[in-house]
Formats: structure tokens, sequence, C-alpha cells
């Protein structure tokens, strides 16, 4: 099979049960989102020196893919043939959520308080994981955008402000393993 398929060259793409739609469609653009805080945790994972938190950024990329599976499949086609597969690749459970929380905490015990806001950055590492926090708020966002027209399970967004949360305390501990934080002075 051929990776390029011509059918997008007019700007329509297929959701899963090959409903077409515009490339620039909110679940697009949803599931977008999440295809590239994707590909930049995997460049966050390359900084990383943790075994344990390498695995952890596996288990969500593994975890964003089956976002992106619910995204692309409209409410028809979760009544059908493909409900089997979709009930069990696209679940987002409250226990997912409990274990981002729990490394938070885990993480968040070892840091020092803030004194304001935090400035981006302190090293590379740190840096992309900024990076990943920013694409993840988006793609939180593009879901909220979404359920104003769609459903959207309301974990998704629940699971998506957590990882966000949690990609923030990671980057902190980067930068604290090198260097200083930098503060944002109010002016």
């Amino acid at each position: 099979m051929k990776i390029y398929t011509k059918t997008g060259d007019q700007g329509q793409t297929s959701l899963i049960g090959g409903t077409s739609v515009s490339k620039d469609d909110l679940r697009i653009e949803a599931y977008g989102c999440i295809d590239e805080l994707n590909a930049q945790l995997a460049m966050l994972r390359e900084f990383l020196q943790s075994e344990h938190r390498q695995e952890h950024i596996i288990d969500i990329q593994k975890h964003l893919f089956r976002i992106s599976a619910q995204l692309a499949t409209p409410e028809d086609c979760r009544q059908d043939r493909i409900l089997d597969n979709y009930q069990k690749v696209s679940i987002i459970s409250g226990k997912l959520i409990r274990e981002l929380e729990t490394e938070i905490d885990l993480i968040e015990a070892t840091l020092p308080p803030m004194h304001s806001f935090v400035i981006p950055g302190g090293n590379k590492a740190s840096a992309q994981c900024h990076i990943c926090r920013t694409v993840c708020r988006r793609a939180e966002r593009c879901c909220v955008a979404l359920q104003a027209v769609h459903p959207v399970d309301p974990q998704i967004i629940v699971y998506l402000n957590r990882l966000s949360d949690y990609l923030f305390v990671v980057a902190r501990k980067l930068c604290l393993n090198e260097t200083e934080e930098l503060y944002w002075d109010g002016l």
C-alpha cells in the first residue's frame, strides 16, 4: 500500500468509518493537535535521563493515540460495527487521570514554592517540556471547541488539562536538576 492516496488533494480527509470531511474540520484540528503533541513528546523523550520518565511519556503517547481515535470517530460509527474496537482502544478513564495526579503530587513535593510566573527554559529538556505543555493546552482548547459542536468524552478534556499540569511540574523539575528557575518580575 502506498503512503499517498491522493484523496486529500482537494482538501478532504476521512474520519474513522469513512465519513469525508474538510481538512479544516474541528475534528481534524483537534486530533491534529493531539498528533503534534505526540510528536513533541517524542522529542522530549530524547532529552530525558530518567528511564521511568521516558516510559511514562511513552504510556502518555499511547493514551494520546486512544484520544485521537475517539476524536476521529463520528457518533454514528460508535453505534455500529466499529463500536467494539472503538470501546477497546479509546477509553480514557478516571484511573489514568488519577495516575497523572499521583505523578504530579510526587514531583511537586520535591519542588520549591513558586514566587511568580515561571519563565520557560533553563535547559533543553525543560524548554521542550514547556513546548509540550503549550501544545497540550492548545489541544485541550480544540477539544473544548469541538465539544460545542460534537460530543466529546469529558474525560478527554480532564485528561488533557491534567497532562498540561504534569508537563508543567516536569518542566520545573528538569530545570531545577541543572539550574535555578527564572521568574517573571511583572515588568
